[in-house]
């Protein structure tokens, strides 16, 4: 008799996971930089996950949840995005619960001081002015002036075609971005470098860049 063929499993690629704490601003933008890829395949496997969490300890705990899911395959790659907010919003220890949790389960953080818009007003200037809140840095920041410079349009979150205003600015973004960072950090008091103790402050280069490199 012949022998029986032996059935071929097929492996299943790794997914690159991200979890934001936003509806549309940071979705939309990372999902026009994810369809700008070249690689279709690499486009299929890394998706923005649909959440109703919305705190940073909430978007941690969701991701290491699906991490450690029966039907998460080892490999796979967490991210989640979300900003500092004001104090009065979300508390230090609010945030070294959520960087703890999420070292501790090999899941990366891109955390922006104080609002996504200062990633945003990156592709612009580089400025190491500290912003109270989003609508300070919208109010005293440059953005708004810059952004129409380009657009004709008022700056708007969660618009659908912010990011094909920037695309071209991306990596000079990127550049102020680490410059700005180091700063910051550079002047900050001893025990006092975790990202949301830094003003401003963005991981988004971090972010994109595990995006481009994600095989």
């Amino acid at each position: 008799m012949p022998k029986p063929r032996s059935k071929k499993v097929r492996s299943l690629p790794n997914v690159f996971h991200i979890y934001c704490e936003g509806e549309k601003t940071e979705p939309y933008y990372i999902n026009k930089y994810i369809q700008d890829l070249d690689q279709t395949d690499r486009k299929r496997v890394i998706q923005i996950e649909p959440t109703k969490k919305n705190t940073p300890v909430q978007l941690v705990e969701e991701a290491i949840k699906r991490k450690n899911s029966a039907s998460c395959p080892e490999g796979d790659i967490f991210w989640v995005v979300f900003d500092r907010e004001s104090v009065a919003k979300y508390s230090e220890e609010l945030h070294d619960e959520a960087y703890d949790k999420a070292h501790a389960s090999n899941i990366k953080i891109a955390l922006s001081t104080v609002c996504f818009e200062q990633w945003i007003l990156l592709h612009f200037v580089a400025s190491t002015a500290p912003y109270a809140s989003y609508d300070d840095l919208i109010k005293r920041s440059p953005l708004t002036r810059e952004f129409k410079k380009i657009s004709k349009k008022d700056y708007e979150k969660g618009h659908l075609d912010t990011y094909s205003y920037l695309k071209s600015r991306i990596q000079p973004a990127r550049e102020r971005a680490t410059k700005v960072n180091a700063t910051v950090k550079a002047a900050a008091a001893n025990g006092r470098t975790r990202p949301h103790h830094l003003n401003p402050y963005t991981d988004l280069p971090l972010l994109l860049d595990a995006i481009d490199s994600f095989q």
